[in-house]
């Protein structure tokens, strides 16, 4: 059977999901799970890769096993075999076809930041800190420039792979920034991803809200596809994948 699992963790000590020769990985420690309870080491698809440090809230993952495990009961089992920092938190049989990377619609990524010049010692590992205080309403402005089918480049990571082949075309069907005290979140729903895409745009919003770029900018920064002309490339740490988008209907047997 084709089983999907959602997952949660943070990524602190990984160096991202998917399996490197030079490092701890999600899929690693999950493939470790899946074999100590099903007795097989399956081949694991994941919604995304996800770069060393990242978190997810909400991360889908598939792999075929010959036998019809209970949901519920792996769920349990699956999280009694993996470390605390990674947990499973529902599981489901899903149509053969089915594949939690090529069959996303969406996703949705927040990055959090804090404004303070104190960390904060529940969150330091789990959001950057950016001292002063942010031009919130700036940045929305700024977010909403950004909405719509565009050229990335700008937001790529020079020397990527989807760079260099020119695939650098997405779609972002919303991007919003908010702040709840001393706390920003930037939140951004998009068809696909480029390298350090989210990261780097949070960065150019940061630049826009510490007043050292003009909201109005962004459009040109995105037309003129020079790296070199967006901001910094955010730390990981304050990076969430918060849910993945499927249709319901390629979830049903």
């Amino acid at each position: 059977m084709n089983v999907l699992l959602w997952l949660a963790y943070k990524g602190t000590n990984y160096a991202g999901f998917q399996v490197q020769p030079n490092g701890v990985t999600v899929c690693a420690v999950l493939q470790d799970a899946i074999e100590a309870v099903l007795g097989a080491r399956p081949d694991v698809k994941g919604c995304s890769r996800t770069d060393a440090g990242v978190h997810a809230r909400c991360f889908a993952v598939n792999f075929r096993y010959g036998g019809t495990p209970e949901p519920r009961r792996l769920v349990l089992a699956l999280n009694a075999h993996l470390p605390p920092d990674v947990r499973v938190l529902a599981a489901q049989a899903v149509p053969e076809a089915f594949h939690a990377r090529y069959a996303a619609h969406a996703k949705t990524y927040r990055y959090y930041l804090r404004c303070s010049a104190v960390d904060d010692p529940f969150t330091a590992d789990t959001c950057w800190r950016v001292g002063a205080a942010l031009d919130v309403p700036a940045m929305q402005a700024a977010a909403q420039t950004i909405v719509g089918r565009h050229d990335f480049a700008a937001f790529c990571a020079a020397g990527s792979s989807a760079a260099a082949h020119g695939d650098t075309v997405r779609t972002v069907l919303a991007c919003t920034v908010a702040g709840q005290g001393e706390t920003v979140i930037i939140t951004v729903t998009a068809d696909g991803y480029l390298y350090n895409m989210v990261r780097i745009l949070a960065g150019t919003l940061v630049e826009v809200g510490r007043g050292k770029l003009d909201a109005a900018a962004v459009p040109g920064i995105l037309a003129g596809r020079d790296r070199a002309a967006a901001g910094p490339t955010l730390p990981a740490k304050g990076l969430f994948l918060e849910e993945v988008i499927y249709d319901p209907a390629d979830l049903m047997l």
